[in-house]
């Protein structure tokens, strides 16, 4: 059985009322907005100001900082080629910058110091020959809080990402970004400058239902960090690459990489943190990776969610209004809710090794029971057998040995212990004895186990 790649019209009528109430709400020109389930785009719509002049998927907008996204994928594919460290400080391969000491990492997860913007005037609406070298860009003070103490959002950051692009592949990044990202996925209409059929960027007086044209500049250097232009069927297209990963770009394991928070949350706002060019937000039980993006004109945002093969995108062409960011979440909800996921059917591995199934079944970190569960690809999972704990999935490696992939234990080590008659004797995780009763064996155990063992209350 398969899932329809049509929603339900109750569905479909609840994506349209949402957008529709953001657009009058937000009083936008238009918006369009598009879903993604199981790799398809199962919805799309619009609404305009205009009757009979509605965008559609292949409408380009501005997408603001849906860019930096696009330029943290081309600084990871340098890392996988092994010609960087996300842990290298920039000097090594962009000398000449004030800001040198801030790594590759921290500028990825904007946790380098820098500063949000460039110095006067306002880079949105100017020229990019306003700035036309890096000193421009970051001024004469750059760093504004110790680098890799906090999460500071820079736009000056990936600025020096783009330019490290640039000196690294000795071409330009727009040219380093069609060849390698979007030709290889087929976005076709995602490009640094306006191809018709294109919006026009508007502002909205805000106490008055009356408009304002907003000037289109080339961004020049601070491109990296919000120059492109992109239509909800290109976006769909690239939510899709971000949860699978693409071996002809990115694997799947470096994606996963860039979903990975990389800097603590701001206290008080702890339903939002930022992973590798990637945002990540929390909403219920729900978690949205993605980015949000804005220029004078236009906003955009694209959320996706891994779990539920769910992803949506709204564009809309106006410099403030509708709160983009949410409705595209809701869009995720309405459909991860109304059509939850079918799961894939049941299936048994397709070979036993006798000695990794001996290894299942319950075991004990000092009185906690833990289930041990055998995985596909002889990988394990541990759970614990009653209440919260510490719940880790590990990969096999080839020395015998686990890593953990997750939670308290991700990049810890299980290895199993065995007597000196070769049978199993306790799991070690991290230094933890894990035996199979209650403190079981006194060599396992740390300390050593009291002689009188187990006992009754005396009195």
């Amino acid at each position: 059985m398969t899932t329809s790649e049509v929603l339900l019209p109750t569905t479909r009528r609840a994506l349209l009322h949402r957008i529709a109430t953001a657009q009058a709400e937000g009083r936008t020109p238009s918006l369009v907005a598009a879903v993604q389930r199981d790799g398809r785009i199962a919805w799309s719509g619009a609404r305009s100001c205009v009757d009979g002049h509605e965008p559609d998927g292949d409408t380009q907008f501005r997408i603001g900082s849906l860019t930096k996204t696009f330029t943290a994928v081309l600084v990871m594919r340098l890392r996988d080629e092994g010609l960087l460290d996300l842990d290298d400080p920039l000097e090594k391969h962009l000398p000449g910058t004030d800001a040198g000491e801030v790594t590759v990492f921290q500028l990825l997860g904007h946790s380098g110091g820098l500063a949000a913007e460039t110095p006067a005037p306002w880079w949105e609406r100017t020229p990019g020959e306003t700035r036309p070298a890096l000193v421009d860009v970051l001024g004469e003070e750059p760093l504004i809080h110790p680098s890799g103490h906090v999460h500071h959002y820079s736009n000056p950051g990936y600025t020096l990402l783009g330019s490290l692009v640039e000196r690294m592949r000795g071409a330009s990044w727009s040219e380093v970004l069609r060849r390698e990202i979007l030709e290889p996925l087929g976005m076709e209409r995602t490009t640094p400058q306006p191809h018709a059929p294109h919006a026009g960027g508007w502002a909205v007086h805000p106490w008055a239902d009356v408009m304002l044209p907003e000037p289109v500049e080339d961004l020049g250097l601070m491109a990296p960090a919000g120059q492109l232009w992109s239509t909800t069927t290109d976006l769909l297209r690239f939510a899709t690459f971000l949860a699978q990963g693409d071996a002809r770009v990115l694997s799947a394991s470096s994606v996963e990489e860039m979903r990975v928070p990389a800097a603590p949350a701001e206290a008080g706002d702890w339903a939002s943190t930022y992973g590798l060019g990637l945002q990540c937000v929390r909403r219920g039980d729900r978690t949205l990776l993605g980015h949000s993006g804005s220029l004078p004109g236009f906003l955009a945002t694209l959320w996706f969610s891994v779990e539920d093969d769910v992803a949506a995108v709204v564009l809309t062409n106006a410099t403030s209004g509708p709160l983009v960011g949410t409705v595209a979440a809701d869009l995720v909800q309405i459909v991860a809710e109304a059509e939850p996921r079918i799961p894939a059917p049941w299936r048994p591995l397709p070979d036993v090794d006798a000695e990794l199934l001996a290894l299942t079944g319950p075991w004990y970190w000092g009185t906690y029971a833990y289930g041990l569960k055998l995985l596909a690809d002889r990988g394990l999972e541990l759970r614990p057998l009653r209440g919260a704990g510490r719940t880790a999935r590990f990969r096999a490696c080839p020395d015998g040995t686990w890593t953990g992939l997750n939670g308290y234990y991700a990049g810890e080590t299980l290895r199993v212990v065995r007597a000196a008659d070769g049978t199993v004797d306790h799991l070690d995780l991290g230094s933890f004895a894990f035996t199979r009763e209650p403190y079981g064996g006194s060599t396992s155990i740390p300390g050593g186990v009291d002689e009188g063992g187990w006992r009754g209350l005396m009195i």
